[in-house]
C-alpha cells in the first residue's frame, strides 16, 4: 500500500455523502485532492468533486486501476451491476468500502473475487459538513491495518466507530434516520417561538444552537442525557412544566418507535 501522502481513493458513485467524504478527508490533510478519483455516468455529480480539485472519470474501472482504496457509493439496486462491472479489475492490493444501505458483506464478498479485503459503512448526511456518525464493518478477509486506515480517514468525517455488521440498521434508525427526526424537533421548537412572537429567522438560528450546544454536552461531559436534563429543572420551574407538556405527548415513547420503525425497515431492504 501506498504511503499515506500518496494514498490514492476512489469513488464509484459520486453523490452527495461520496463528495461529503472526499470533502472532509481532503480538508483533514488525510488524502490530498488530486490523488482522489470519482467516477460517475454523467457529469451532473462530478462538477462537486472537480471543484474540490478531484480528478473524474467516466470508467468505474479507471477508478479501480488508479486508486488502493475504493468506495462503492452507487444507489443499492445498482451496485449488483456494477460490481459485476469492476470485479474483473479488483485485485487483493485493493480496499472495497460499501456506503451501499442494505447490501451485506456477505453479498460483497459473493460478487467480488475471493480474498477481497472489504468493509461496509454506513455514514449519515453530516458528514458532509464533517459533523457526521459514521459506523463500519470489516468482511471476513480486511483486517486490522484496513479498519485502522478507514478510521483514520472518516474520523475526518465526524464521530467514527467499528462495530458488529448486526449494529448498521440499527445506526440506520438512530443516526442515517435519526438526522430526520431532529430536523423535525428542531422545526417544531423553532415554530414554538414564532408562536409566542419571535420573528422565524431567529427561532430556526436559536432552535439549532440549542441543539448542537446539548450534543456537544452529552459527548463533552459524558453523562447520561437523563442527568442533564436534570440538572435544567428546578423545582417549579419552566423546564419542568414544559417537560410535562413533552410527556402527555409521549415524545420518548414515539421517538423510540421511530427508532425502531426505521431500524426494521433498514432490516427489510436488506433482505431483498
Amino acid at each position: 500500500m501506498e504511503a499515506r501522502g500518496e494514498l490514492r481513493v476512489g469513488f464509484v458513485g459520486a453523490g452527495r455523502m461520496a463528495h461529503g467524504v472526499a470533502q472532509g478527508v481532503v480538508r483533514a490533510g488525510k488524502v490530498k485532492a488530486a490523488n482522489i478519483l470519482a467516477s460517475a455516468p454523467s457529469d451532473r455529480n462530478l462538477g462537486a468533486f472537480q471543484d474540490l480539485g478531484c480528478r473524474t472519470t467516466h470508467c468505474n474501472s479507471e477508478v479501480l486501476q488508479r486508486c488502493t482504496l475504493v468506495f462503492l457509493a452507487t444507489k443499492p439496486h445498482l451496485l449488483p451491476g456494477v460490481l459485476q462491472q469492476i470485479a474483473p479489475a479488483v485485485t487483493r492490493d485493493h480496499i472495497i468500502v460499501s456506503v451501499a444501505a442494505g447490501v451485506t458483506l456477505q453479498t460483497l464478498q459473493q460478487l467480488l473475487p475471493a480474498g477481497t479485503k472489504v468493509l461496509r459503512v454506513m455514514p449519515n448526511l453530516p458528514c458532509v459538513v464533517q459533523e457526521g456518525a459514521v459506523v463500519f464493518a470489516r468482511g471476513s478477509c480486511a483486517g486490522e491495518q484496513e479498519a485502522a486506515l478507514l478510521k483514520s480517514l472518516l474520523s475526518a468525517c465526524g464521530l467514527c466507530e467499528e462495530t458488529p455488521e448486526s449494529y448498521i440498521d440499527i445506526h440506520t434508525g438512530l443516526s442515517g434516520s435519526g438526522v430526520a427526526y431532529v430536523y423535525l424537533f428542531a422545526e417544531a421548537l423553532a415554530e414554538g417561538a414564532v408562536k409566542m412572537g419571535m420573528p422565524s429567522a431567529l427561532a430556526n438560528k436559536i432552535a439549532a444552537q440549542t441543539l448542537l450546544g446539548a450534543a456537544k454536552m452529552i459527548l463533552e461531559t459524558g453523562e447520561h442525557p437523563a442527568k442533564l436534563r436534570s440538572n435544567v429543572c428546578t423545582p417549579g420551574g419552566t423546564t419542568i412544566h414544559a417537560l410535562h407538556e413533552l410527556e402527555k405527548g409521549a415524545l420518548r415513547a414515539t421517538v423510540m418507535n421511530a427508532v425502531e420503525a426505521a431500524t426494521t425497515r433498514a432490516r427489510e431492504l436488506g433482505e431483498r
